[in-house]
């Protein structure tokens, strides 16, 4: 039996389990998708979307256990959704000017 209640049991275990069907799904792509600006999808959604729910699934989970806003948590996830987007622009940018140098097989 749980310290939780059900309804907590179900909330983190839904977003454990949609945070790992995502992340698998964005590394699936980074995996299977066949050119560098195709790959950059997964890392910089689907894994973007898996590592926040279960960072948010972690977040009940503190809240719940330590009665504290879980500061750690919310940090890390603001910088995940705030940077993981950037750096995947970035990376688009730098491929597109220097396409026409190493062609479209990195």
């Amino acid at each position: 039996m749980s310290a939780w209640p059900m309804w907590l049991d179900v909330i983190v275990a839904f977003l454990l389990l949609a945070g790992s069907g995502f992340a698998f799904v964005g590394s699936l792509g980074l995996y299977k998708l066949p050119d560098f600006l195709r790959r950059l999808h997964g890392p910089t959604k689907a894994t973007t979307l898996g590592v926040g729910c279960i960072l948010i699934a972690a977040m009940f989970v503190g809240l719940w256990r330590d009665g504290l806003w879980p500061v750690r948590e919310l940090l890390i996830t603001v910088f995940l959704i705030v940077t993981a987007p950037v750096s995947g622009m970035l990376l688009a940018r730098a491929f597109r000017a220097s396409e026409g140098k190493h062609g479209d097989d990195l």
